[in-house]
């Protein structure tokens, strides 16, 4: 019988035998169960979110269009409401999605921040944690995983059959691999069904314009827990083969997998919180405050710096006073302030930005040694549900709102005149046919190579956790004991 057949006769045998254990099959039923529920209750919930984004999106539009004749600084300020859409595959794992805001108010001269999360429109009880099929896997299999696998190797050294298997011509490599084989066949006939529901559900999403892109970040991520998988079935056959005894192994695992799931994950966020502390809202608004009135207030006609900048307009312009100049000063004004204040708050934001991202930078330098934390980041990257697609949004976001009230302040320069007392007066109103032609907010996600590009570590430790436990059991099964 040569080497493959063995394996293969092993790996039957473990499968067999544990699938026979009392509560296996119940176990496997219920995980299935679980899947299918939470998946289902995700796409649901993602379907009732994305209409609501929709149906919400068409109204402020409506009323954005009929909007009556007005004068465009008053339309500035009038603002703009945008939802964030979620990606097709943020019902497979929610990831940061229920602690970010999901509507933000745009108005001229000032960032408002992305509100009405999920967290803190619900009770307390969503502290616990939510369970979506990303948890699920990243959290319970492993545990299933580690009871199914933890005597594969101790049971046979204690009953004294593994002597008899070695009698029989059976070698440590044939039989460590035999068993993490049997093992991970046992692990996939509790996530096969669900990850082939979950690619159902793809299809039946309603922005069909994505799904090339959800096809492709469904598959790398699928790809991604097939590889958590095996390296956590190796991990099990692994320890159960160094342990003296079963009991001795099961408490290992049970440990690794407090270490993994628990331990490291919470230490490295408090770690990154501590090193690097971000400052409060109110913090954040005042610095943004106290810079921008160094650059001057555009609504105030006496401001050192608007007034510098008033007489230098008409030494080029070669006039007595702004009413004589070929444009609407008062919207040169505005947009200039719009200007001043759009790079303060950028300024801030992206150091902000930075510590947030130096945070993330502690947790997913701590998959180096923990394979919970690098399935996860990958898992919440391909769903769409990390900060990277949250910080898209944002962007995407303050950029339109920088272009709103750009295009109405373009719109005062070039339609009313420098003689207009006041913006209630007849004549400086403008037409709604210029809200109209306003563009609608359409949010893009980030592309598959920009995901790719953030999630590379987390790739690469998964392929490296593979690669150390794949030559951690091939040097112990040359030299495993049979006692």
């Amino acid at each position: 019988m040569n080497r493959l057949k063995k394996i293969n006769l092993l790996a039957k045998q473990a499968w067999v035998n544990t699938i026979h254990r009392r509560g296996t099959k119940g176990l496997i039923l219920l995980v299935n169960l679980l899947l299918f529920f939470s998946l289902t209750v995700g796409y649901l919930n993602l379907s009732q979110h994305q209409n609501l984004v929709h149906g919400f999106g068409g109204e402020v539009r409506d009323k954005w269009e009929n909007s009556p004749d007005k004068h465009p600084h008053r339309m500035a300020h009038y603002g703009y409401l945008v939802f964030r859409e979620k990606f097709p595959l943020a019902f497979f794992d929610f990831g940061m999605d229920s602690y970010l805001g999901n509507v933000i108010f745009l108005e001229a001269h000032k960032q408002n921040t992305v509100n009405f999360s999920e967290a803190n429109l619900s009770n307390g009880l969503l502290r616990f944690g939510e369970i979506s099929a990303g948890m699920i896997l990243q959290v319970l299999i492993p545990l299933l995983v580690f009871f199914w696998g933890f005597d594969l190797i101790s049971r046979d050294r204690e009953q004294g059959t593994l002597k008899i298997l070695f009698a029989q011509g059976v070698q440590g490599p044939e039989l460590i691999w035999g068993r993490a084989l049997g093992l991970y066949l046992l692990n996939l006939s509790t996530v096969v069904l669900p990850f082939i529901l979950g690619f159902i559900l793809l299809f039946l999403h309603g922005e069909q314009d994505l799904l090339g892109q959800s096809v492709a970040h469904y598959l790398i991520m699928v790809l991604g827990y097939l590889v958590y998988f095996l390296v956590l079935c190796l991990v099990a056959v692994w320890v159960s083969g160094v342990s003296k005894s079963s009991k001795a192994a099961l408490t290992t695992l049970i440990g690794c997998w407090l270490l993994f799931t628990l331990l490291i994950p919470k230490v490295s966020q408090v770690i990154g919180q501590t090193w690097y502390p971000t400052p409060s809202k109110i913090e954040f608004d005042s610095s943004v405050e106290q810079e921008l009135i160094l650059h001057g207030d555009s609504h105030n006609p006496n401001d050192p710096h608007y007034a510098a900048l008033k007489d230098s307009l008409l030494r080029v312009h070669g006039v007595d006073s702004v009413q004589q100049l070929p444009f609407n000063y008062s919207g040169f004004v505005m947009r200039e302030g719009e200007r001043l204040s759009t790079e303060t708050y950028l300024s801030h934001q992206r150091a902000l930005v930075e510590l947030f991202k130096q945070q993330q930078k502690i947790i997913r330098n701590a998959a180096w040694i923990d394979p919970f934390l690098a399935i996860k980041n990958l898992s919440m990257g391909m769903s769409g549900t990390d900060y990277d697609m949250y910080l898209h949004f944002q962007d995407q976001a303050e950029a339109y709102r920088y272009l709103l009230a750009q295009t109405m302040n373009e719109l005062q320069i070039d339609l009313i005149g420098n003689r207009i007392k006041n913006s209630s007066d007849p004549s400086a109103q403008l037409s709604k046919e210029y809200w109209e032609k306003f563009p609608d907010f359409h949010q893009a996600f980030l592309p598959t190579a920009a995901v790719i590009k953030n999630q590379f570590y987390s790739i690469l430790i998964l392929a490296l956790w593979l690669t150390l436990f794949s030559c951690l059991v091939w040097a112990f099964s040359n030299r495993i004991k049979a006692f």
